[in-house]
């Protein structure tokens, strides 16, 4: 019998922070059913998300689910391209959680793609409205990246990381403008006037 994978990303669009790839497997006794509301990580608030991540923690524990996520830093964005920073975060996602190529059967968001030697995979537009396991991959991916981008606004409060979260807002280009650069900007994505 095959066990689900859901695998799907999250940080694709910020300036700032890295790319985050979050892997998802259901343990057999893990009943998906409980949360028929769950749906891509974009759709509920950032209190929503927490409670379903806390609760994927403590099922983690129990040995009913596994998660990982996996990130890619900005200068590897910068230096390769936002794909192939994707395509690293979601192999080293997959040896974290040693992902088996004969027995994962493996839904993926969007236009990812896994590695060739997993025969078993599906790529799903809007797969993560359309599958929870590509729904829990997201929200595991957007907590854990949105927690790291909330410790960059603390070490550097002037630009405002933990609300925008690295996209390009108004207040954060003006934030760049007046304080400069950081490492964690994606300096691809910038273009300043």
């Amino acid at each position: 019998m095959k066990y689900k994978v859901g695998i799907d990303e999250v940080g694709r669009g910020p300036i700032a922070g890295p790319v985050a790839v979050g892997i998802f497997v259901y343990g057999k006794d893990f009943d998906e059913h409980e949360w028929q509301d769950v749906r891509d990580s974009k759709k509920h608030t950032e209190l929503q998300r927490k409670k379903i991540y806390e609760y994927l923690i403590e099922k983690r524990a129990e040995g009913m689910v596994n998660f990982t996520v996996a990130m890619t830093e900005p200068s590897r964005i910068d230096k390769e391209g936002i794909m192939i920073a994707i395509q690293a975060a979601l192999c080293t996602a997959l040896k974290e959680l040693g992902v088996h190529t004969k027995d994962a059967q493996l839904l993926l968001d969007g236009g990812l793609r896994a590695p060739q030697e997993f025969k078993n995979q599906e790529t799903i537009v809007r797969g993560d409205s359309k599958e929870r396991a590509i729904s829990f991959a997201s929200i595991v991916a957007k907590v854990e990246r949105d927690a790291l981008m909330q410790q960059l606004g603390e070490k550097h409060p002037e630009y405002g990381f933990e609300r925008h979260k690295g996209y390009g807002t108004k207040a954060h280009f003006e934030a760049i403008k007046k304080h400069g650069l950081l490492p964690f900007h994606r300096r691809s994505f910038i273009h300043l006037k």
